[in-house]
């Protein structure tokens, strides 16, 4: 893997990273206080080409790779991470899913309209009663003349409340992965009732909701994919939301190391700026490193998958590398500010609550310990089996 980022991806970086810094950062405190992100930075974002990177310019997408791809949620995380949702979800297990699966009309139908900004997704798989254990949803597409009517109920979703058009997962089949399916459900629909989730702890800027089905019809032409294959569909959505999380994570990290070095090279205590104190250095020193060596892990799931490679472990080992390492880089960096870092008026605290929820979402870091272990089970009966 070459390391070397090309011209183009130098300048897309730079052009976010200015983006970020006269557009987002002066604002997030504010958003998070309000737990109201102002949509206006949905349209600054789309002039900017970033709901259509990786998709095709013939599906109304930019281009683009998947490394681009990561650059630009590195310098959104940075800035705020419930903007960085905003696009990782629409964008990345969406439109990407979309693409991936669709058919022509529906590709015709949602991809220029999430590429340009001018419609967002959410993703429904999560229920109030089934988290990790996603092949056990229980929210149910019954068929009808012409089509489907879903019941049920999805929780935490990001962007619910924005969203126009969520791509819904539910049985249409006997219990277990393979009796569940995948729609596309417009936004609002007759019978789908859409709650805002108030008061958390991190990302309090992004718009989270309950969705609920009262019998909401869709037509035949709604399923994405076969059916009973909408399982197979989310995780393969989830295997590269799990880089797009990564990414947001390493600029987590990369905004706690300036915080921390910033502010530790300004604030005085004994006579002498605290950057000069060797515990101080070991904390900024830690950081740094954890910078590194989430940024390469998401790196190498992006060459992976430009390259046609698998990536599905890897994927899982850069989120729980990356998102353990963002709780404890903001940990550090609160560390260093002190009683400083623990009032809003700095980004540390912030970082920190941001951070904690990327261990759960989008599959808990134990679960991804679960896929990396099967992952290196699997691989060693394979290579006992070639040598038999």
């Amino acid at each position: 893997m070459d390391l070397t980022l090309s011209d183009e991806q130098q300048a897309v970086r730079r052009m976010v990273a200015e983006f970020t810094n006269r557009e987002i950062i002066p604002h997030a405190a504010a958003w998070d206080r309000a737990e109201q992100v102002d949509l206006s930075i949905v349209k600054k974002l789309a002039d900017l080409g970033v709901f259509g990177i990786t998709i095709p310019e013939s599906h109304g997408g930019s281009g683009g790779d998947h490394l681009t791809y990561c650059l630009v949620l590195e310098e959104l995380g940075r800035g705020d991470s419930s903007v960085r949702g905003i696009v990782s979800v629409s964008l990345g297990l969406v439109a990407k899913t979309i693409h991936a699966n669709g058919t022509e009309e529906q590709k015709a139908e949602w991809l220029p309209r999430l590429c340009s900004g001018a419609d967002l997704a959410c993703f429904a798989l999560t229920e109030p009663d089934t988290g990790s254990d996603a092949g056990s949803l229980s929210t149910r597409a019954t068929p009808v003349e012409g089509g489907w009517r879903i019941d049920g109920a999805k929780m935490f979703i990001t962007n619910g409340t924005w969203a126009s058009v969520a791509l819904v997962f539910a049985r249409t089949g006997g219990p277990g992965p393979k009796g569940v399916s995948a729609f596309l459900v417009p936004l609002p629909s007759e019978g789908l009732q859409v709650t805002e989730i108030h008061g958390k702890l991190g990302l309090r800027g992004q718009a989270t909701a309950m969705l609920s089905f009262d019998d909401v019809f869709v037509p035949s032409s709604a399923l994405l994919g076969a059916e009973g294959q909408g399982f197979k569909i989310a995780m393969a959505a989830l295997a590269k939301g799990r880089m797009s999380l990564a990414a947001g994570c390493v600029g987590i990290i990369q905004g706690c190391l300036d915080a921390a070095t910033g502010y530790a090279t300004q604030r005085e205590q004994f006579g002498r700026k605290i950057a000069s104190f060797q515990l101080v250095q070991q904390l900024i020193a830690d950081i740094s490193v954890e910078a590194d060596a989430a940024r390469l892990l998401t790196w190498r799931v992006a060459d992976l998958i430009d390259r046609g490679e698998p990536f599905a472990t890897e994927s899982s080992t850069a989120k729980l590398f990356a998102s353990e390492a963002a709780v404890r880089a903001a940990n550090a960096a609160l560390q260093v500010f002190g009683g400083y870092g623990y009032i809003d008026e700095y980004p540390v605290g912030k970082y920190l609550r941001d951070a904690r929820v990327t261990t759960v979402y989008e599959g808990t870091s134990q679960i991804q310990k679960l896929i990396i272990g099967r992952a290196h089970r699997r691989e060693r009966v394979r290579v006992r089996g070639q040598a038999s």
